[in-house]
Parts: C-alpha cells; structure tokens; sequence
C-alpha cells in the first residue's frame, strides 16, 4: 500500500491514477460479491440484471465518493441531485438487500482511498456468505420444491394422493388448500423433498396415473435458476 501512495503522489497525473486505481479495485471486489451472490443463490428467480446491478452500483459509489471528495458543498449538492431520482426496485429477498449493501460499501470505501478496509471488509461479508450457506443455520427444512396440481374433491382422490406422496416423498407440507367450482375440485399446493430412490419424473408421471381426475400437474424445483 505504502508503494502505490508513493507511486500516485510522485505522479504527474495523481488524479487520474487515482480514479483508475479506485474504480478497478471496486470493479474486482464487487465482482466478487456478485460471484459469492451467484454461488449461495437459492430461490426460484435468478436475475443476472441483479448481479450486473451489483458490480455497476459499487463503480457508482466509488466515482460518487470521488467526487463529492471533502467538500461539503459537493456532498450538499450530490444529496439534492440523488433525491431528484426515484428508486422504486422491490427485493424479493432481504439477502439480496445485504448483497447491495456489501458492494456498494466497498465502492464507498474506495471513493474514500481506504482500499484496505474495503478489501477487508468485502473479504469477510464473502467468507461469512459461505459459511452461512454450507452449513444449516437457521434452516428449519429443506424441501426440494413445490407440487401444485387439481383433483376432484372426493374421499378416494384424497387417499390416493397421500398413498402416492408417501411413495414418493420423504417429506411434505401442503402450503395451500383452494376450493375451484363451487367445491367440485380443489387446488394443492406442496413442498415436497423426495427420497433418494425416486426421481421428479417418476412422481408427476404417477400423479395422473394412479388418480384420473388429477389436472394442471406442476412441480416447481427450488434448486431451479430462472433468468429474469
């Protein structure tokens, strides 16, 4: 660190130095924010504008910081120039508001020349981010995904789809129950884990094998990445 203030101050050209230095930097660590983001994703709805979001936004922040510098007057202006933008971006997922913190924070760290808090900083939000991931904290259950289909609203239908769930499930949890014509059918909604021995086919193929009635069979993977 003490070699490249050496080499910024002796510089003709400091300043430019400087922002290339800074943005490069928050370019590489919020890179690596948005690869830990990708690694430690689960959910139904991937959104890779998200990640670029990520990378961009730390940039933003470090040229922001940059320039506001220790002027008040610039800081004063940047606030009334921001608060003229509306940002209306809903997050799904409050990991996703910590990931955007985490890169924006190392842009700021940047814009500000400490390259050394922002390096640490990023580095310990990505081991911690790994950590949480591979081990089972706070996880309660796991299921594989989510099984919706319809069937008529019979005593034989109802006993032989829990015949078939315990075939095929290792465990389940009926997360919705909604009555369709008047009482005729009813929608179900799963989570399900499957066991070891059976596969997604092999269940959605005896749904509608083994009760006739069954309609609108569709198993949600929760593993399943969707580009948005």
């Amino acid at each position: 660190m003490l070699d490249f203030l050496t080499l910024q101050n002796a510089s003709p050209d400091s300043a430019l130095l400087t922002a290339v230095y800074t943005v490069l930097i928050s370019f590489l660590l919020s890179t690596l924010v948005g690869i830990t983001y990708i690694k430690t994703f689960r959910g139904l709805s991937y959104s890779r504008n998200y990640v670029q979001g990520l990378i961009l936004g730390s940039i933003v922040a470090a040229t922001v910081m940059q320039a506001i510098g220790d002027s008040l007057a610039r800081g004063l202006g940047m606030i009334g120039a921001l608060a003229i933008i509306r940002f209306r971006t809903n997050f799904k997922d409050p990991k996703d508001i910590l990931f955007m913190f985490s890169a924006l924070a190392a842009g700021i760290a940047c814009g500000v020349g400490a390259y050394v808090i922002a390096a640490v900083g990023t580095a310990g939000f990505v081991f911690t981010a790994f950590v949480l991931h591979f081990t089972p904290l706070g996880q309660t259950s796991h299921f594989d995904g989510m099984l919706r289909f319809n069937i008529d609203n019979s005593d034989e239908s109802r006993i032989e789809l829990e015949r078939i769930l315990k075939t095929h499930c290792k465990k389940f949890a009926l997360i919705s129950l909604r009555d369709m014509k008047q009482g005729e059918r009813l929608d179900y909604a799963y989570h399900i884990k499957l066991k070891k021995n059976q596969s997604n086919a092999a269940l959605v193929k005896a749904l509608p094998e083994k009760i006739p009635s069954v309609k609108g069979v569709s198993l949600m993977l929760q593993e399943t990445t969707v580009e948005l």
